[in-house]
């Protein structure tokens, strides 16, 4: 029987996994662009990864940490619910990298708990990859309390909305969308391949990875802010509002907010907001 309030494991916190290893190949970054309907030039050639295929590495290695503070019975009922990638170097194929991570926050709230881990991924010199936060927003979780760190702020300026976007990319969700980026990423959750099973969790049907349009949010972000040098977004940051559904158009909206500072969001065609609180930073042309 469930109590009423559930037991998340609060002694987790802040204790470092084991290192998992990962090897990236030519051809995995290049599927993974496709997956995504990525068209930028040095993604598709495989001459280095799409930024938001640094979950990919990690991705077992995110699953396994977090729910190793989870009640059993509330692991289905997870949804990704912020993403904060912070890229010291551009991954390439022939890359080993070894990833490590650890709950730094268990937060409740009012319909749910948010669990924050994060994940450093390394090279075989052991230099830092890239760092990346997630939030895991468990639907229906009972536990009034609040441990460990929030999740790293991005907000966007709600002023914004109001003004004109200094740019705008267009996206389209492919019938098979899903199912592709399902396997390009390694994400086999069956919310995004299986018409019933999402269903059964509370959703109208099928819904697209949250990480495949934050993918092709930062398109658009390159698309303005580096087109010339991709490898120079240096961090983008989301919060994930909406579930997309395949077939469906996408539009995102950016605004300069700084020197090398880009805020964004993403919508459907019916308005519905996707991602909220879009921040992207750009580094210098090394």
């Amino acid at each position: 029987m469930v109590s009423d309030e559930d037991e998340f494991v609060v002694g987790k916190l802040g204790v470092w996994s084991e290192p998992t290893e990962f090897e990236v190949t030519r051809e995995r970054t290049i599927a993974y662009a496709r997956a995504t309907n990525d068209e930028i030039k040095p993604h598709l050639a495989g001459d280095f990864a799409p930024p938001v295929f640094a979950v990919v590495p990690p991705f077992t290695q995110l699953a396994a940490v977090t729910m190793e503070v989870v009640p059993p019975h509330l692991m289905l009922r997870v949804v990704h619910g912020e993403q904060d990638i912070r890229i010291h170097r551009p991954i390439v194929g022939g890359d080993v990298l070894r990833s490590r991570g650890k709950v730094v926050g268990i937060h409740g709230k009012s319909s749910g708990v948010v669990v924050t881990s994060l994940i450093e991924t390394r090279d075989g010199a052991r230099a830092l990859v890239n760092e990346q936060y997630f939030a895991g927003f468990f639907r229906g979780g009972n536990w009034p309390h609040e441990a460990g760190e929030p999740f790293p702020t991005h907000e966007l300026d709600a002023a914004l909305r109001d003004q004109e976007p200094v740019a705008v990319g267009a996206n389209r969700y492919d019938a098979d969308q899903t199912h592709r980026y399902a396997e390009a990423s390694g994400d086999p959750m069956p919310i995004h391949t299986d018409e019933d099973f999402a269903k059964a969790m509370g959703f109208p049907g099928i819904i697209v990875h949250g990480l495949c349009t934050m993918a092709m949010a930062s398109q658009a972000v390159i698309a303005h802010a580096c087109p010339d040098a991709p490898e120079r977004l240096r961090r983008i940051a989301v919060r994930f509002s909406t579930p997309g559904r395949p077939g469906q158009e996408i539009t995102t909206r950016l605004w300069d907010t700084g020197p090398g500072t880009v805020a964004f969001e993403t919508e459907n065609a019916e308005g519905a907001v996707l991602i909220k609180d879009g921040l992207a930073e750009i580094g210098d042309r090394s």
